[in-house]
């Protein structure tokens, strides 16, 4: 359906492509990797004639219909949700929209004198309507927020009125809903809940046109993708199999690769070793010739490329009580909503508590509460003796101050910390050379979050809490984030909807429900052995 032929492409002085080729066929599902800066976001432009190659061609089947999803969703406002969502759908939607406003002046007794020429109209307007299933697909748009987690009133309220988050999930429903021969994702996977994410990978297995997407939830990846194209130093290479299977294909090439390169040097190194030793001597002189000739003609085997792979070590937080947090009839009300009510909960030294719950059951809410950045409305929420607490929030990120550079928010933070310190612990979370010297104020929001994640985690507390900690970052930072946070040795409470994290660092689940609050001895992977659910409500 869509091929990229030798393709070149030049940004600035950066080289993205160099005779890059690829090509994705009907039904394909494919997921699109490499690391930050690589050329992902180009790639898809160029598929969808945004930008052109310098070179080469990007080849697509004449009258296919192409649907884009980027993070860059743009303006929307003055229209409700579902009619936004609906107006991605092509014509239906122009037709729908004047079905709706012919409706408004039929109830209208001001425009009683053109009730005929309304009335003929709207028949008229109603066929066609009909025709392009368009009331079927007003269903539809329903159904696809609801997979979304919008409740019934946020899908008839103001699209204006939304969080940027929410809006990321209304430009995402317009694709789905849009249901084009192609679609490009540029991580659908951002801003969402468990639960929607789960229901988002059910409805990409059942869509039958070809994907090309990318994502940094390797869980969501593997269930979805039957291909891998990796874009690494220019070039595009393609692999089948889920990511899983290409990170092990990866591996075993990279050592094959550094085993040739080994050999071939020792090789050189012999040969070269020859000519020095005999290049003087008219003797050898033929020998010698024909060894040069010989090197001049072999093919240099490369060595591997080095992926960049940091590793962060805690040091040792200092031990906490052994009752960390207790919380004791605790009541907790917004308005007219009851989020909890008698609520009886206690951490104890080195659990690590996920919890799980929909949109609404109060798992930000609870976090809140343990930090004292909220109060209860009844009850008690006592932090234990030598508790030296740190908190990741989603709002954490507003904090940073827009005119400092990334090294002198940590030289803020660590006064007596020598500078070799700071920049290995800058260079742990992804800022290396010069990216010490970007302002708070142009960095986005994945070096935001690791920006606030390095400070906190530099002088270590002994009680972690993390709301969402994963949210922007990409599939590196995240393994190291694990790997740290695996051998740390204090107690943890956090939200998180990516599976990898929750099976890899939980040791107790809290799971909040409208029955009420269960608590799961064992992990997140106990936890769906034992429920037969990746999430509360759903089916795994």
């Amino acid at each position: 359906m869509i091929r990229l032929e030798k393709i070149g492409k030049q940004n600035g002085r950066q080289i993205v492509f160099i005779e890059a080729s690829a090509a994705l066929q009907r039904g394909e599902k494919v997921g699109l990797v490499g690391p930050n800066g690589a050329g992902k976001t180009t790639l898809f432009r160029m598929i969808t004639g945004e930008e052109q190659p310098d070179e080469g061609q990007v080849a697509a089947d004449r009258g296919i219909t192409i649907g884009y999803f980027s993070q860059d969703v743009g303006e929307m406002s003055g229209r409700t949700v579902v009619s936004e969502v609906m107006n991605g759908a092509g014509p239906v939607s122009e037709i729908g929209a004047e079905l709706k406003e012919i409706e408004q002046g039929l109830a209208d007794p001001d425009r009683a004198d053109e009730m005929e020429a309304l009335i003929e109209r709207y028949g008229e307007v109603q066929a066609r309507f009909e025709e392009l299933d368009g009331y079927a697909l007003e269903g539809r748009a329903y159904e696809v927020l609801a997979g979304l987690s919008f409740s019934q009133e946020m899908m008839d309220g103001d699209v204006g009125k939304l969080s940027g988050g929410w809006k990321m999930r209304v430009a995402l429903a317009r694709i789905l809903l849009m249901n084009p021969d192609v679609m490009l994702l540029d991580e659908p996977s951002n801003h969402l809940d468990l639960e929607s994410l789960i229901w988002l990978e059910d409805f990409l297995k059942g869509y039958e046109g070809a994907l090309l997407m990318t994502s940094h939830d390797r869980e969501f990846m593997n269930r979805i993708v039957t291909k891998i194209v990796e874009i690494d130093g220019g070039q595009l290479t393609t692999y089948s199999g889920d990511y899983a299977f290409y990170e092990q294909l990866r591996a075993i090439n990279e050592t094959q690769q550094q085993a040739q390169f080994e050999r071939q040097q020792a090789m050189l190194a012999k040969e070269i070793k020859f000519i020095e030793r005999f290049k003087a001597r008219a003797s050898h002189a033929a020998q010698v010739q024909s060894r040069v000739k010989k090197l001049d003609k072999i093919e240099r085997v490369e060595p591997p490329k080095r992926r960049q792979s940091v590793a962060f070590e805690f040091l040792p937080a200092p031990r906490s009580g052994d009752d960390v947090v207790m919380l004791k009839n605790v009541h907790k009300r917004y308005g007219s909503r009851t989020i909890y009510e008698g609520l009886d909960f206690g951490i104890r030294r080195r659990e690590r508590w996920c919890v799980m719950g929909i949109n609404g059951a109060g798992k930000s809410t609870l976090l809140k509460l343990v930090t004292g950045t909220a109060q209860p409305d009844d009850g008690t929420v006592a932090v234990g003796g030598s508790v030296k607490l740190g908190y990741f929030a989603q709002h954490a990120m507003d904090v940073l101050d827009g005119d400092r550079t990334v090294f002198g928010f940590l030289e803020d933070s660590f006064p007596q910390a020598g500078q070799g310190s700071l920049r290995a612990l800058a260079g742990c979370f992804g800022f290396s050379g010069d990216d010490v010297e970007k302002r708070c104020r142009v960095l986005s929001g994945g070096e935001k979050a690791r920006l606030v994640m390095a400070r906190m985690l530099y002088d270590p507390p002994n009680f972690l809490v993390l709301d969402e900690p994963t949210n922007h970052l990409d599939m590196g930072t995240k393994e190291m984030l694990i790997a740290a946070l695996a051998g740390y040795e204090g107690t943890m409470l956090f939200v998180s909807h990516d599976r990898h994290f929750l099976a890899a660092l939980s040791n107790r689940v809290l799971e909040l429900t409208p029955d009420g609050i269960h608590q799961y001895g064992g992990g997140y992977t106990e936890y769906v052995a034992r429920t037969g659910q990746e999430a509360p409500g759903l089916r795994s």
